[in-house]
C-alpha cells in the first residue's frame, strides 16, 4: 500500500504540472496583436472647410416715400387677375403697391390748385410789365402846367423837379413788382412739382426686372416713413447668378485667394457636388468675432442656370488648397501611434512620430515623420517626410513604398479583438498586457 500511495501521489503531481504548464503557456500566446494598414498609392487633396449662405448676387430693397396706408398690390405681369406676391417675377417699372388712394387724389387737386395759382401769376406778371412801358405816373396836363408855372417862377420849376422824382419812385415801384411776381411765379412752380413728386411716391414701382423674394408689407397695413424710409419688397435681380457668403476661421483665411476651386453640397440635395469659384478682391477685410472667434467672409461664386439652388439654403464648403496625384500615403492613425518603450528594437528605440493637427484638414509642413512597422517580434522605426493632409490620410516619401504595412493600433488578445486606443482613459487603472 506504501508504494501505491506513492505511486498515485507522482501520478497526480505530474498531471498538474502538465495542466498548469499548458495553462501558463496558453496565457502567454494570447498577447496583443499588432493592427497594420497597407501604403497605398493615390490621389490626395488638401481642403479648408467652411460652411455658408446662398444669396442672390444682386439683391435690391425697396422703399416707400411717404406715409400712408397700403390699399392695394399691383397686378401680376403673368395675371393680370393676380397680384405681387412672395415669388412673383416683375418688369422694370411695374406697379408693386398702391398707398392711400385720399392721399394720391388730394394730391391730384393740389396740382390743379398750384396750376391755377401759376396762370393767375404769369398774368399779373405781363401786365406789369405793360405798365412799365409807358410814363406811368405823370399826365399831359401835370406836365403842361409844370411848364407854364417854370416860366413864371423858379419855385415852380422846383416842383415840376419834384413831381418827377415821384414818377421815378413810381417806376422803381413797379419794377419790384415785377420782381415779386417773379418770385411768386417760381414758388407756384416749385409748389407744383412737389405736389406732382408726391403723387408719384404714391405708386411704387419695381426699378428692376426680377423676382420678389420677400413682400414685408400687406393691404391696410399704414407705412410710416421717417428718417429711414420702410422696406415693402425686396427683389432679386437675377436668380441664375447667386453667391454663397462664406464664414472662414482665421486659422485658414490665409490659404484662401481670388479665383480658387471650391466644391460644397447641401443637405436637401444628399450626394450632389457643386462648384464655384472665390469672388474677385476677397476675402473681405471686414472680420468678425463671436464668442472670441474670429471669422471673415469670403464671396462664392457659382452658376445657377437650372434655378435649381434656392436663397438662403446653407452650404457646407470645401476650399481646395493643394493637390497631389499618384502619391504614397498612410492613414493619420499611422503618425499618431507610437510604441511602448520594450516594443521598440535595439537600444533606446527611436523617436515617436509628431501628432497631426486635430484643428481640420490643411497643408501639412514637409518635416520629418515616424511611422512603425512589424519586424522580428518587435517594431522599427521608419523616418519619412509628411505632405499634404486631408484629414483622414497623410502623404508620405522616404524610405518606404507601396504595399508596405504600417502599425495604426494594437488589437488586444484578451478583449476579442477589441481595437485599442492609446490615448484613451484606462478605467480603474487596470492597465492590459502589451
Amino acid at each position: 500500500m506504501k508504494y501505491v500511495v506513492m505511486f498515485l501521489f507522482v501520478v497526480v503531481v505530474a498531471v498538474g504540472g502538465g495542466l498548469g504548464f499548458v495553462y501558463y503557456k496558453g496565457n502567454n500566446t494570447a498577447g496583443p496583436t499588432l493592427r497594420t494598414v497597407a501604403v497605398e498609392r493615390g490621389d490626395i487633396q488638401a481642403t479648408v472647410k467652411a460652411t455658408g449662405t446662398v444669396k442672390p448676387e444682386e439683391l435690391i430693397d425697396v422703399g416707400a416715400q411717404v406715409a400712408g396706408q397700403i390699399v392695394a398690390f399691383g397686378p401680376d405681369p403673368r395675371d393680370s387677375t393676380r397680384r405681387i406676391d412672395f415669388g412673383t417675377p416683375v418688369e422694370k417699372g411695374s406697379v408693386l403697391v398702391v398707398i392711400d388712394i385720399a392721399n394720391i387724389e388730394r394730391a391730384e387737386a393740389d396740382v390743379m390748385q398750384m396750376e391755377a395759382k401759376f396762370t393767375q401769376a404769369e398774368a399779373d406778371w405781363k401786365r406789369l410789365q405793360q405798365a412799365s412801358k409807358s410814363p406811368g405816373l405823370i399826365t399831359q396836363g401835370e406836365l403842361d402846367a409844370s411848364e407854364a408855372a417854370f416860366r413864371t417862377s423858379r419855385a415852380s420849376v422846383a416842383v415840376a423837379r419834384a413831381a418827377v422824382n415821384q414818377a421815378k419812385a413810381g417806376l422803381a415801384d413797379t419794377e419790384a413788382s415785377v420782381t415779386r411776381a417773379d418770385a411768386m411765379i417760381a414758388d407756384a412752380e416749385a409748389d407744383r412739382k412737389l405736389a406732382e413728386t408726391n403723387l408719384g411716391y404714391c405708386v411704387i414701382k419695381s426699378p428692376v426686372k426680377g423676382v420678389i423674394i420677400a413682400r414685408r408689407v400687406e393691404v391696410g397695413q399704414t407705412v410710416v416713413s421717417s428718417l429711414n424710409s420702410p422696406s415693402l419688397f425686396l427683389i432679386a435681380k437675377d436668380l441664375r447668378r447667386l453667391q454663397i457668403s462664406a464664414a472662414v476661421n482665421e486659422a485658414d483665411i490665409g490659404q484662401i485667394h481670388s479665383g480658387q476651386a471650391v466644391r460644397f453640397t447641401f443637405d436637401t440635395f444628399p450626394g450632389e457636388v457643386f462648384n464655384g469659384i472665390v469672388a474677385p478682391d476677397q476675402p473681405r477685410l471686414n472680420a468678425s468675432m463671436t464668442q472670441n472667434v474670429v471669422t471673415y467672409t469670403v464671396m462664392i461664386n457659382t452658376d445657377n442656370s437650372d434655378l435649381k439652388l434656392k436663397p438662403y439654403l446653407t452650404a457646407n464648403l470645401e476650399f481646395e488648397v493643394s493637390r497631389r496625384t499618384g502619391v504614397l500615403t498612410v492613414p493619420n492613425a499611422a503618425l499618431r501611434w507610437k510604441p511602448a518603450p520594450e516594443m521598440i528594437l535595439g537600444a533606446g528605440g527611436a523617436p515617436g512620430g509628431k501628432a497631426a493637427s486635430a484643428s481640420g484638414p490643411k497643408l501639412v509642413d514637409s518635416l520629418e515623420r515616424t511611422v512603425w512597422m512589424a519586424d522580428q517580434g518587435g517594431v522599427r522605426a521608419v523616418a519619412v517626410k509628411g505632405g499634404v493632409s486631408d484629414g483622414l490620410r497623410t502623404e508620405v516619401s522616404g524610405d518606404i513604398k507601396e504595399g508596405d504595412r504600417v502599425i495604426v493600433g494594437i488589437n488586444r488578445g484578451d478583449d476579442g479583438g477589441e481595437t485599442s486606443n492609446p490615448f484613451a482613459p484606462k478605467m480603474f487603472n487596470s492597465r492590459k498586457p502589451q
